[in-house]
């Protein structure tokens, strides 16, 4: 079930669990004109635009919608006050009362994530992708697609949540240290204390963190988080690619309406069709 992250990450977590390591986007120089899809619903049309700076996932949204792959699909999972989320194919020939979520393309995208350019604002377009545990590269699904809803943030929980992003790098960093120094005593042939080790390593670790730079939002996104609202807990673990640009109150429509269990509609919300505009 491609299901998304609903706690943030703890902030010691580096210490008592496996994490993973966020994955950047390399920035590639983008286009001039940005593509726009119209997304028509059984409960009105959306209007999203495509990030030029997220090319792996543009290009394969553009590529399924243009061939009609959404086209009578379902929003299968929709949570009020939280997202919307559309795009798996076997949802089509939907059956009353069964749960939909874990059907796709067969493929995967490389992650494109970069939370200090594309957040998670009401709006945003972001893809699914299966958890940490089994996708520790954070590797997005190949067609499913969730679009925030969310609610208003205060400065607190931003502030809270730029920790966590900026912390989220200390179980790959640690897991490093460790095996380097592990190493190293091999080599020499020296005992190994294991908890001496760790200690040593978590040292090393925390004097590389304290001088790295730390992930804060701009002003313009902490605004946006404190009067449209969003899923900032979600920024730097999902790649955000769109946004919508008409057709916010769609989106504010489809996730009132009533769910059963397993969040999906009791009555079917459907993507009639999409179009690629330009």
């Amino acid at each position: 079930m491609l299901r998304m992250k609903t706690k943030t990450i703890a902030l010691a977590v580096f210490l008592t669990a496996a994490a993973s390591v966020i994955t950047f986007c390399q920035t590639r120089t983008p286009n001039s004109v940005e593509k726009t899809v119209l997304i028509e619903t059984s409960l009105g049309s959306i209007r999203v635009k495509l990030y030029n700076e997220t090319p792996e996932h543009r290009d394969n949204f553009l590529k399924l919608a243009g061939e009609g792959f959404y086209d009578s699909l379902l929003f299968h999972r929709v949570i009020n006050g939280f997202m919307v989320q559309a795009g798996d194919p076997s949802s089509r020939s939907a059956q009353p009362g069964q749960r939909y979520g874990s059907g796709g393309t067969g493929y995967t995208i490389p992650a494109e994530i970069n939370p200090a350019q594309h957040f998670h604002k009401k709006g945003a377009l972001a893809a699914a992708r299966t958890g940490d545990q089994v996708n520790p590269e954070r590797r997005s699904s190949g067609s499913q697609f969730y679009i925030v809803q969310g609610k208003v943030a205060g400065d607190e929980e931003l502030t809270q949540t730029e920790v966590n992003i900026s912390r989220q790098p200390l179980q790959s960093m640690f897991n490093r240290a460790l095996s380097e120094k592990l190493e190293a005593l091999r080599a020499k042939g020296l005992p190994i204390n294991q908890d001496s080790l760790a200690s040593e390593a978590r040292q090393s670790v925390m004097a590389e963190w304290e001088r790295m730079e730390k992930f804060a939002y701009t002003p313009e996104q902490r605004e946006a988080y404190k009067t449209g609202g969003g899923t900032p807990f979600l920024d730097g673990a999902y790649t955000v690619f769109g946004e919508v640009l008409e057709g916010l109150d769609v989106v504010d429509k489809i996730a009132a309406v009533e769910t059963q269990p397993g969040d999906r509609p009791t009555q079917d919300v459907l993507i009639i069709k999409m179009t690629v505009e330009k």
